[in-house]
């Protein structure tokens, strides 16, 4: 499927951070049909039992997939979590290719709803969430008045054009 645009990463973030030395460092696209998909790989940091991604991170991604999917019809909006629900099918490796897909179900003016998964390389998909998330500003969500949008919003460049 092809991809319509990458999205930006943050400087800090655990999940898309690209200065955080211990994130997954995660890039994000979104695709023609109107999904959106993310590109990463765990690391052996990033382990719960050997050989197997900690829970916490594989919900991060989830939550993270889902509440960037709503940049594909609110470009721009912010949004927190409510609800989050995570479902582990199969163990999830470090040091693989990964892919999580994510869906908006449900758009209105005060929250959204969508569901994810990850999958391997082989299509299997390891691990599903659906997720509730209400819409705020960047102030309510970081009050702090250091807060800078080129943080949040930091464009890396890449190559790709399509994903399964």
């Amino acid at each position: 499927m092809k991809v319509v645009k990458k999205q930006t990463n943050a400087t800090d973030c655990i999940v898309c951070g690209t200065e955080n030395p211990n994130g997954v460092h995660a890039s994000f696209y979104e695709m023609e049909d109107g999904s959106l998909r993310a590109l990463f790989h765990f690391d052996a940091k990033h382990q719960s039992y050997p050989e197997r991604t900690h829970g916490g991170l594989i919900a991060g991604i989830i939550d993270e997939s889902i509440g960037r999917a709503i940049w594909i019809k609110k470009p721009g909006a912010y949004a927190c979590t409510l609800k989050l629900n995570i479902e582990y099918h199969k163990g999830v490796p470090y040091g693989v290719p990964l892919v999580c897909k994510a869906y908006i179900d449900h758009v209105d003016n005060i929250c959204f709803k969508g569901h994810a998964e990850i999958c391997n390389e082989k299509g299997e998909m390891l691990a599903k969430g659906t997720a509730l998330y209400m819409f705020l500003t960047l102030k309510q969500i970081s009050p702090e008045e250091d807060v800078k949008e080129e943080d949040i919003n930091v464009f890396v460049p890449d190559n790709v054009t399509e994903i399964d």
